[in-house]
């Protein structure tokens, strides 16, 4: 069987089972969405947001780019960030990294051409940032899991110096910026730090290390 077919069908199997456990759950769909996070992470294949948090459609709204990174260029990820603050009113955003991230190795050993080279570019701004500390480390995953680490820092910072972030803020708006790392190896959700209104973003120090080798 085409392994598209196989999608289709699973796609038919899901919304049956959907509706078998709730017969009103698509038109509450169609009626309007109100979900409580924003998720920001690597477009890598084995890091579904969903799948991992277990959270059914209408719960997230999902940007996801390559090392999940949060460059105010990015013109998809700036009008996603505006709906979802200023129209949604999401009240969390999170910036999710993870262990192993392709784009995170081709930072580190400068291997990256081409447009991917020139999409890591606040990557590598962060291992410039966090050089000291990172090669410090052994050469390998050790290395690989802080730069992981302190990229997701540096993106949640960048995340709260948005426009689109400030002006909530500024108004008061319930908004808290979260970030975290998924660890491939054990399954789990690894919360590294948060972000608020309150937080001196001048101040924001190096998080914990949560991958341990």
């Amino acid at each position: 069987m085409k392994q598209s077919k196989q999608l289709l069908l699973a796609n038919r199997a899901w919304a049956v089972e959907l509706t078998d456990e709730n017969a009103d759950f698509f038109s509450r769909s169609v009626a309007g969405q109100k979900p409580e996070f924003m998720w920001i992470g690597c477009s890598g294949s084995r890091v579904s947001p969903e799948q991992k948090t277990q959270s059914l459609p209408g719960r997230m709204v999902i940007h996801s780019n390559i090392a999940n990174l949060v460059n105010p260029e990015d013109l998809n990820l700036m009008s996603t960030l505006q709906h979802a603050v200023d129209v949604l009113a999401v009240p969390n955003i999170i910036v999710c990294g993870h262990h192993g991230c392709g784009g995170i190795k081709a930072t580190l050993s400068g291997s990256a051409t081409g447009p991917v080279k020139r999409w890591l570019e606040p990557a590598h701004a962060a291992l410039c940032d966090h050089a000291d500390e990172v090669h410090a480390l052994p050469e390998g995953e050790a290395q690989v899991n802080r730069l992981v680490e302190v990229n997701v820092r540096d993106q949640l910072v960048n995340l709260a110096r948005t426009d689109t972030v400030q002006a909530a803020f500024a108004r008061g708006q319930d908004l808290t910026l979260h970030g975290w790392v998924y660890d491939i190896r054990d399954g789990l959700l690894k919360p590294l730090m948060e972000i608020d209104r309150h937080t001196a973003l001048d101040q924001v120090g190096r998080p914990e290390p949560v991958l341990t080798v």
